[in-house]
């Protein structure tokens, strides 16, 4: 019988989470649950007016991805998860509100809903922070030819770089396994792979650190 765990993969636009949990689902034999955003029925205006739109868009993702997580608690086998809840807050929303393209007012009550929410909600077992520096985000983004992705910048990408790396710091909720993307292929390389899947089984089993080529990842 599979252990019932839930794991949720971590990491800025183009750093490989999509791709991270399919492939640990092929490997383990666990339900992926891959993003979707196409739904979101706020998001074609508010890529015309951002300003205008951005809380009512946050506020879809919040809920959606807040009920999702509820119902990956809800299965009975192993779940990986792309992208957490946690990322829309502590990241999109303050980097909309950093811009200015978020109200003071709007970005409080945001926050306090998302808050109230995370404490009630169980956290997963384990976070997996996939760290990637800006040139070899850009190279992915560009890679996989997205077309509403071929205006990001790379300044763009720095701000959700800093943004992810102060939550990841200060996030206690579990445990965290932070993997150095830049180095590890884990998509062309199979043993990369392997070692990833390896460090995260180990963490889930209790083991309170992991390394990868002599550097010491997690909380």
């Amino acid at each position: 019988m599979v252990q019932k765990w839930f794991v949720a993969i971590a990491g800025n636009i183009g750093a490989g989470k999509s791709t991270l949990t399919s492939l640990i689902s092929e490997k383990l034999g666990w339900e992926p649950f891959l993003e979707a955003v196409s739904d979101n029925p706020y998001l074609a205006d508010f890529y015309q007016d951002m300003k205008r739109w951005s809380f009512h868009s946050q506020i879809f993702f919040l809920s959606r991805r807040l009920r999702h997580h509820y119902q990956l608690f809800q299965r009975p086998e192993a779940v990986v998860q792309d992208r957490t809840v946690y990322e829309d807050a502590e990241v999109f929303a303050c980097n909309l509100y950093r811009q200015g393209l978020m109200s003071e007012r709007d970005y409080a009550s945001y926050r306090e809903m998302y808050e109230v929410l995370s404490i009630l909600l169980p956290p997963p077992d384990l976070v997996i922070y996939l760290r990637a520096s800006v040139p070899v985000l850009m190279e992915r983004i560009a890679r996989r030819n997205r077309p509403f992705e071929r205006e990001i910048a790379p300044e763009y990408l720095a701000q959700l770089n800093e943004l992810y790396e102060a939550w990841i710091e200060r996030f206690d909720l579990c445990p965290v396994l932070t993997v150095p993307s830049d180095n590890l292929d884990f998509v062309a390389n199979s043993r990369h792979l392997d070692l990833i899947v390896d460090r995260m089984l180990e963490r889930l089993r209790g083991r309170e650190e992991v390394v990868f080529n002599g550097t010491k990842s997690g909380n």
